[in-house]
């Protein structure tokens, strides 16, 4: 079988020069090794994304050159999918609502640290305070019934009690130069919010379901995302899906190291097609000189 790669955006937003690096690692990588590329329209939530977007977001990739198969995978035509899998993990005992808003777990949070530091998660916020894994059944439901939002998450220390010693295979490598086998930690991110009251998935259930469901071989993608694997590789396990290997690469960053965000008009690949820029600048711009299959190397 033909390795599988997939360029997965979110239609929030025009693409910018780390998008672009991605997609043409993930193309390069697959004429490489004779292995097909899919792109995947990560479109959950629907207060931000817009078929605009995503309109914007085919057109830039095919003025960089890309191809890729075609019917694209939207997730929001798929949530039944996410249901499925989310009805699984319940039946496993492991999800359970939480009815705290934002401003509360802001609450709880501090009045944990007046006793001494809260544990974050990789990305600095900090873990799920509140006590709602401890509701009785009935008042879970009276809840529920009474229409009071919820979002639903991961049971973390009963589900890395199902599974231990995860690990991945890192292709590329992660912040601290992580490669090879490496040891998941799921344990870090706390309970997890799974999908919520109105969406019944989330960005961690969704990409875990759709690389399996697409048949993904690599994950070439950004080490923003290196210690989510740990996230992915424990709902893999639990639902029984298949493992990718993972190529994560730098990002690329503005001048003073920031992270590109998508209001950055500057990086932006419309305003630089605007301004002149051809496919082959960009691919100098992003350290892409000529067809590069080294991700783990520092653009300029």
């Amino acid at each position: 079988m033909p390795p599988v790669f997939r360029f997965a955006p979110s239609p929030n937003g025009h693409l910018h020069l780390g998008h672009a690096y991605s997609a043409l690692l993930n193309f390069d990588r697959a004429c490489e090794t004779g292995g097909r590329l899919l792109l995947r329209i990560e479109d959950i939530d629907a207060a931000r994304c817009r078929p605009e977007y995503e309109v914007a977001i085919e057109e830039d990739l095919a003025w960089l050159g890309m191809a890729w198969e075609t019917p694209v995978r939207r997730q929001s035509e798929h949530l039944s999918d996410y249901r499925a899998v989310l009805e699984k993990l319940s039946a496993l005992g492991l999800v359970y609502p939480a009815f705290e808003s934002r401003a509360e777990i802001a609450r709880l949070v501090a009045a944990r640290e007046a006793d001494g530091p809260w544990p974050h998660d990789p990305d600095g916020a900090p873990l799920y305070p509140g006590d709602a894994k401890s509701l009785p059944a009935d008042q879970r439901s009276r809840l529920i019934e009474s229409g009071a939002p919820y979002a639903l998450r991961l049971d973390m220390m009963a589900a890395c009690r199902r599974v231990a010693g995860l690990t991945w295979n890192e292709l590329g490598e992660g912040p601290d130069g992580a490669h090879g086998i490496v040891s998941a930690r799921p344990e870090a991110w706390g309970d997890v919010i799974l999908a919520r009251k109105e969406t019944p998935t989330s960005y961690h259930l969704s990409v875990v379901v759709d690389d399996a469901l697409q048949g993904i071989s690599e994950v070439v993608r950004g080490q923003d995302l290196f210690h989510a694997t740990s996230v992915h590789r424990l709902l893999q396990a639990l639902l029984g899906l298949p493992e990718p290997a993972y190529r994560h690469h730098v990002l690329i960053r503005d001048g003073e190291g920031r992270k590109l965000s998508k209001s950055s008009l500057s990086t932006g690949l419309r305003e630089l097609r605007k301004a002149g820029a051809s496919p082959a600048s960009i691919r100098r711009l992003v350290g892409l000189n000529q067809v590069s299959l080294g991700v783990s190397k520092t653009p300029p």
